[in-house]
Parts: C-alpha cells; sequence; structure tokens
C-alpha cells in the first residue's frame, strides 16, 4: 500500500498544498486551508485500474428512451427541478439553518407517487424523531423507510441492497467515510461522501437528494467542488422572521437555472404560494409617495413586487447610497441619470432603494420603476397604485427595450393594473385590453406622464 500523507485542504474551493498557506492561491480566501487526516492513496489506484479495464461507448448508442423523471407534485419545485427529479441525479439543498430544508424534502416523502420507495437518511435525529416531525407534518406513505445512520459505507450498501427509487440524505455534513480521519463535516469528509453517493446514484439510477448547511456568509460549507459535483444546486432564501421561503435554482443539469419557486412555511409546513405578484402587492400603503410597481421575470414566470425610495435631506458631507435587493452600483448610476438628464437635485439627500419580498432585482428592467420611485420621493409626489412601469435606462437618460413585453403586459392587466409604461421601441406581437398602454422614450416623459 502507498505510503499515507496529511496534506492541507481549502476549506471554501478544496485546493490541496502539501504545507499550510495564509492565502489560498486558488480562490484567494485568507485562513481557509485546513490540516486533514491520514488519506490513503491505495483507493486512488485501485479506481484508476478499474477504469483502464472499461471500455468505450459511441454517443450514438446512448439511449434515452428510459429517461424518467419523478414529479413531486409540488408544482413550485417541479417548476424549479425543471419538471421533476430525473432518476439516477443527485440533487443538493442548502439554506440557513431553520429556513425549511428538512421540512420541504419530507414533504416530498408524502407527495411523490405513492408505488414509488423511499429512504430517509438522517444522521442528526433518531426515527423517533423523525416520527414526531412526519406526524406533525401530516406525511403518510408506506412505503417510506427511515435510517438513522452516519457511516456512508453502510449507508450505500443498504442503497445497493434495496435499490428504492428515492433516497434523501439529512444533511452530507453530518456523514462520514470510514478510510478518513478527520471529523464529519470536514472538507475532506464531505468531498468523499458526496463521491460515493454519486456513485451509487449512477450506478443504481437511484435519485439522491443531500441537505447541505451553509457557513456564516452564506454559501454551501464544506469545498466548493461539491458543487461541482451534484447535478443540480438549489437555494432557499429568506428571512427566518418572515413566513415566505424562495427556491432558486443555482446550478441545474437537467432544467433553467431561471425559475424560482415561492412557498409559505405556516404550522403545518411549507405551501406553495401560486400566485407571488398577489402576495407581494399585499399591504401596499394608500398615497405614499417614493413606491412603484417593478415587473421581475424570473424565468418564465412575470413576479410583480413593489420598489420603494426614500429620499430624505443628508446630515452628512457624503450622502448615503443604500440599497437592497438591487446592486448598489445600479443605484448610484439611476441617481446620477435622473439629476443629469431629468434635473431632480439628490445631491444632499440620502437615498434608500429596497425591493419588496426579499427579492433580488437583476433584471434591467427595473431601471424605470426604481427611478420612478426615487423621483416621486424626492418631489414627495404619489405614483397610482394601478400603474406599472418596466424599461431599462441609459446613461443618456433614453428608455430601452426589454425581453417578454408581452408576458409582462398581459400579468399586469391580469392583477389590474390599469396604466402601463413601456419602451417606445418594444413591439407588442399581440393585441392587449383592459389598460392604457403608454409608450416613453427617455425618462422626462416618464417624469411628466406621472409625476
Amino acid at each position: 500500500m502507498a505510503k499515507a500523507k496529511k496534506v492541507f485542504i481549502c476549506r471554501e474551493c478544496g485546493n490541496e498544498s502539501a504545507k499550510w498557506q495564509g492565502r489560498c492561491p486558488d480562490c484567494g480566501n485568507w485562513n481557509t486551508f485546513e490540516e486533514v487526516g491520514e488519506v490513503e492513496l491505495a483507493a486512488v489506484s485501485k479506481a484508476a485500474a478499474a477504469v483502464a479495464d472499461g471500455t468505450l461507448t459511441l454517443l450514438s448508442d446512448c439511449s434515452t428512451e428510459d429517461e424518467h423523471r419523478y414529479a413531486t407534485n409540488i408544482s413550485e419545485l417541479d417548476r424549479v427541478l425543471g419538471g421533476g427529479i430525473v432518476k439516477g441525479s443527485l440533487i443538493l439543498l442548502g439554506g440557513e439553518p431553520g429556513i425549511g430544508k428538512s421540512t420541504l424534502l419530507l414533504q416530498i416523502c408524502s407527495s411523490l407517487d405513492k408505488n414509488l420507495d423511499i429512504l430517509y437518511v438522517s444522521g442528526e435525529e433518531s426515527l423517533r424523531q423523525i416520527k414526531l416531525r412526519a406526524d406533525r407534518l401530516g406525511v403518510n406513505n408506506e412505503k417510506l423507510y427511515l435510517l438513522s445512520h452516519n457511516n456512508i459505507s453502510a449507508i450505500t450498501s443498504v442503497i445497493a441492497k434495496n435499490k428504492p427509487q428515492i433516497v434523501i440524505i439529512d444533511s452530507i455534513q453530518t456523514m462520514s467515510h470510514e478510510e478518513v480521519s478527520s471529523a464529519p463535516g470536514s472538507v475532506t469528509q464531505v468531498r468523499e461522501c458526496t463521491m460515493e453517493l454519486m456513485k451509487t446514484a449512477k450506478s443504481t439510477e437511484t435519485a439522491v437528494l443531500l441537505i447541505g448547511h451553509v457557513n456564516k456568509e452564506g454559501a454551501l460549507a464544506g469545498p466548493k467542488v461539491l458543487e461541482h459535483i451534484v447535478d443540480a444546486v438549489l437555494y432557499f432564501e429568506g428571512d427566518r422572521q418572515s413566513s415566505y421561503r424562495i427556491l432558486r435554482a443555482e446550478k441545474n443539469r437537467f432544467g433553467s437555472t431561471n425559475e424560482i419557486g415561492v412557498f409559505e412555511m405556516q404550522s403545518a409546513g411549507l405551501c406553495q404560494v401560486e400566485n407571488p405578484s398577489q402576495m407581494l402587492l399585499d399591504g401596499r400603503p394608500d398615497d405614499a409617495p417614493g413606491i412603484c410597481t417593478v415587473c421581475l421575470m424570473e424565468g418564465t414566470r412575470p413576479i410583480m413586487t413593489e420598489a420603494q425610495a426614500l429620499a430624505a435631506t443628508s446630515n452628512y458631507a457624503m450622502p448615503k447610497r443604500t440599497a437592497i435587493g438591487i446592486d448598489h452600483n445600479k443605484v448610484s448610476m439611476l441617481i446620477a441619470v435622473l439629476e443629469k438628464r431629468a434635473g431632480v437635485k439628490l445631491l444632499t439627500q440620502d437615498v434608500y432603494v429596497n425591493i419588496i419580498g426579499g427579492l433580488r432585482s437583476e433584471d434591467p428592467a427595473s431601471d424605470l420603476p426604481i427611478l420612478l420611485a426615487i423621483a416621486s420621493s424626492a418631489k414627495d409626489k404619489v405614483i397610482s397604485d394601478t400603474v406599472i412601469a418596466m424599461g431599462e435606462v441609459g446613461l443618456a437618460g433614453e428608455v430601452r427595450a426589454v425581453s417578454n413585453i408581452d408576458v409582462r403586459v398581459s400579468e399586469a392587466i391580469r392583477l389590474g393594473f390599469k396604466t402601463i409604461l413601456i419602451p417606445q421601441n418594444n413591439k407588442l406581437s399581440q393585441k392587449h385590453e383592459g389598460a392604457e398602454i403608454l409608450r416613453v422614450r427617455n425618462i422626462r416623459e416618464a417624469l411628466a406622464l406621472l409625476l
């Protein structure tokens, strides 16, 4: 057997080094190198020998006729996954503690096809504790099997013997590999356990769902390579003090990464929010300046929410520019355009911008409503709650065309908006009735119409 060695591994990206380094040369993070225990190299040699004896397969000989997705029957989750759980896939679900990761996956066990064999493996809870949580959530499935264990070799042996269609691991940070001497949750343990589960998933055509914890920066705990191993990475977002949760795909080999799912945490578990726009628009104050409705495209779904702004006299030589839910530099740019091209003086004003609902706007169509909200607050004039605007704003103050304009307008009309501002250059491919559609070429025209 080859001689064992000790190495230092970056906990952020998995970079290995023979000695400790203050800064990782690969990802650039400081104080992330950790010494791991003895790593046997015999397994690597054995794997290399197995590959050498393998045969090659032509692409044309591969068949996808038996390709199958397991529908979870939770439409918000199926939307994010791209239609359901792909057979033989490895899916990682991450999020802050208490956000609802274990709750969602336990609810999946109840909503999946009752003919599927499901194995729920927990390294954190006893069987009694899982049963108590399942009773609280109303989970009832005669083919749901439980296992409380954290030895990955024993778990993969159980999977290979019983061949369940779905396996849930709660959580990957509690699993340990007997050939790795470091503690569970370390960089090496997480990586090796995930690799074992990947091999099992691909060889047995079992879909494996992993729960992953996050670190204090909000990124998935463990090596960065963990996200490269799995087929899909899903993140639960939201404030623990708020009842609403957003499920977003950061990576998906079998579907789009632009879709989101919206859930509400209730006493009986997570409930779907099939009309998030209505939820986000509820509670809007009447006759309040500094508010304009914005339409964000999340994949193929238009979501309406509020862009709120507050301009107040500054007590400092350098006025504050604070942004929540939108890039700070984008807000600074819009303020500069508003001052230069529309004559709205904000040099002595603190400006605060917020996108309601915990959403983060990266959609260029949000430029115009955010700019209008800032101008509304600065001028102390109200924008009607029946008005919605959409458009990208350039440095010359022009309002540029945006994508999916027909979908946005149709959703706005469905929700009862009576006045819709769109860019002059956007062409509508269908006739929309029930609202007045106003076209604007620049921000001066938009301000003249509303303020």
